[in-house]
């Protein structure tokens, strides 16, 4: 198989677009970093290549790269007890994805656009996630106090409403004569800075 110039800056192209959101998930030492989403996006870019220099008639390798970055994207996606983490990094991959197949078919314009659109909403749209996430922050606390007396449980309840936090209680079980709840707590993210400082106070508490 020939390497055309055309191929060839449809290559460093894709290094370059990969390089752009890389950096951005480097930065923010993130799973997926520098190296991989470069790696990403110029797989996507050469198997778009093989399949239209076999014709372009058959569509089932542009299909297996979606499918395989769906498998490389649920890698980085780690979910616990508390919450889920790794959504906002899984997307980037996919996109990323999306802009090596577009500059396999020779739209640079619309990659390069793409590239700068991705990294606007990472860097960008996060201050106003931050600005959100000051006034309705979100938290899952999940406490074990020193025994079964539900009264603990009723005065950090309390403690959490005098606050003008809104709360629920997603569980509550008991292991080890011990009494745990999970409680999801939403609100000013100073004041539940606040919490977490209250709760160390509290002696019937175990850990959380």
């Amino acid at each position: 198989m020939e390497l055309t110039q055309s191929d060839s800056i449809k290559i460093l192209l894709s290094v370059l677009c990969g390089s752009i959101l890389g950096f951005e998930r480097e930065y923010h030492n993130k799973t997926a970093g520098f190296r991989t989403i470069i790696l990403i996006c110029l797989g996507s870019t050469i198997f778009t290549l093989v399949s239209l220099k076999m014709g372009g008639s058959d569509d089932r390798i542009a299909a297996n790269i979606i499918t395989g970055i769906g498998f490389i994207g649920a890698g980085v996606i780690f979910k616990n007890d508390i919450d889920v983490k790794g959504l906002t990094t899984a997307a980037v991959i996919w996109i990323t994805a999306a802009i090596g197949m577009v500059i396999g078919i020779s739209e640079y314009f619309m990659g390069i656009a793409l590239s700068l659109m991705v990294l606007l909403i990472l860097s960008l749209l996060s201050r106003v996630e931050d600005f959100i996430d000051s006034v309705n922050h979100k938290i899952k606390y999940s406490i074990t106090f020193i025994d079964t007396d539900l009264r603990h449980l009723h005065l950090v309840e309390s403690l959490i409403k005098d606050l003008d936090l809104k709360i629920k209680r997603k569980s509550l079980s008991k292991k080890d004569e011990r009494l745990i709840v999970l409680l999801e707590v939403s609100g000013n993210k100073n004041k539940i800075k606040k919490l977490g400082e209250n709760l160390l106070n509290i002696p019937e508490i175990y850990q959380f």
